[in-house]
């Protein structure tokens, strides 16, 4: 089983980039993808968000099987809506993670609006996926260590594993805290291997940020030097365990 951690669907308005179904399908089918959670690309506003997590929905809705939704509302926007749209993926549409980019959305994890979000997935008992490593310095790893503090149940997703400049405090941060894992996508496969022996493959999550780079990560992965053993768990099970994906 394979499941990629971390895509994308739609236009990101911060990066210009435009993550279309297409390119979505066509890398699940080439790269024998069993699922893919799928969040939205960057945009400001609560309609833009609404209409990112409806074309989400629609797509889990058509491939129920093969994708999942993760949300990702502007946690700058006001208390109320913030929450109602998080409450609506979740209960409605059925999202079984939450996403905050400290970069894109320019928030900083342990200010009052961050603190509010891993709040909320706290409550919801959902995992946390956070961008880290571009954009520092409110993409640090680091940052995230008195979330992983102060909510010890909260599984924490820490995506790019701080990227190849800050491995090392992503490194850290889970051995500190067993509720983080790692999505290491654009990390070299030398630390991957070691992170693997270190931290256990169970705490390493495949993702491929983007549907074009899912063949590199897993070349990355297949000649890493792993264990069939270790593959199965972060190319699929330690995903599965995370966001249980008991089907």
């Amino acid at each position: 089983m394979i499941v990629d951690a971390h895509a994308h669907l739609g236009f990101d308005e911060v990066f210009d980039e435009d993550f279309t179904e297409d390119i979505l399908l066509a890398s699940q089918e080439q790269n024998r993808i069993d699922v893919t959670l799928v969040q939205p690309a960057i945009v400001h506003d609560l309609i833009g968000a609404q209409r990112q997590h409806d074309a989400i929905a629609a797509l889990v809705a058509r491939y129920p099987t093969r994708f999942r939704g993760i949300a990702n509302p502007n946690p700058h926007l006001p208390e109320q809506e913030y929450t109602q749209e998080m409450l609506r993926c979740v209960e409605q549409l059925g999202f079984i993670g939450i996403k905050i980019h400290p970069f894109a959305h320019a928030v900083h994890p342990l200010g009052r609006h961050g603190r509010r979000a891993f709040q909320l997935a706290n409550d919801l008992r959902l995992p946390a996926i956070v961008h880290t490593g571009a954009g520092i310095p409110w993409a640090a790893p680091s940052l995230l260590e008195p979330i992983a503090e102060q909510f010890p149940g909260l599984q924490l997703v820490v995506a790019h594993a701080g990227g190849m400049m800050l491995a090392g405090e992503a490194a850290l941060l889970a051995t500190q805290h067993e509720n983080v894992y790692l999505e290491p996508s654009w990390v070299g496969g030398y630390i991957v291997r070691r992170w693997v022996r270190e931290l256990g493959a169970h705490r390493i999550l495949f993702g491929s940020d983007h549907a074009d780079n899912a063949a590199t990560e897993l070349t990355k992965f297949r000649s890493a030097g792993l264990t069939e053993e270790d593959l199965s768990w972060v190319l699929g099970r330690s995903a599965a365990a995370v966001f249980n994906l008991k089907e």
